[in-house]
């Protein structure tokens, strides 16, 4: 499913489109209203991240969807910074104790919608 305008939101994707152990990236808007965001379930879970590591304001991936290291940590490709899929902490990396910007969202008839 395709991005899509929402009177209240923009629809990113069906819940079904993001496995167990994956996360996915989206850009939603355009010029100010651009939101780039990273969507990971981890232990049947969804979370939603602005993908941007706090240390610089990079993109976590290089690659599409390449978020994601070997022991399922959130990664910054950047400079390396390692990041808890569940809360967006920081566990490694130059920026240790901070956090990715949780995104809010609602699921709403299996779609992942972000709020605003």
């Amino acid at each position: 499913m395709a991005p899509d305008a929402a009177s209240d939101g923009a629809v990113l994707c069906a819940v079904a489109d993001v496995a167990e152990g994956v996360a996915r990236g989206f850009v939603v808007g355009e010029g100010h209203a651009r939101r780039d965001v990273v969507v990971v379930r981890v232990a049947g879970t969804l979370a939603c991240y602005a993908n941007r590591c706090p240390h610089r304001g990079t993109p976590l991936e290089t690659f599409p969807d390449r978020f994601l290291d070997a022991d399922g940590m959130l990664v910054c490709s950047t400079h390396g910074a390692r990041f808890r899929p569940g809360d967006g902490y920081c566990v490694s990396g130059p920026c240790i104790g901070q956090a990715l910007q949780p995104v809010a969202f609602d699921v709403r008839d299996g779609v992942i919608v972000l709020r605003g």
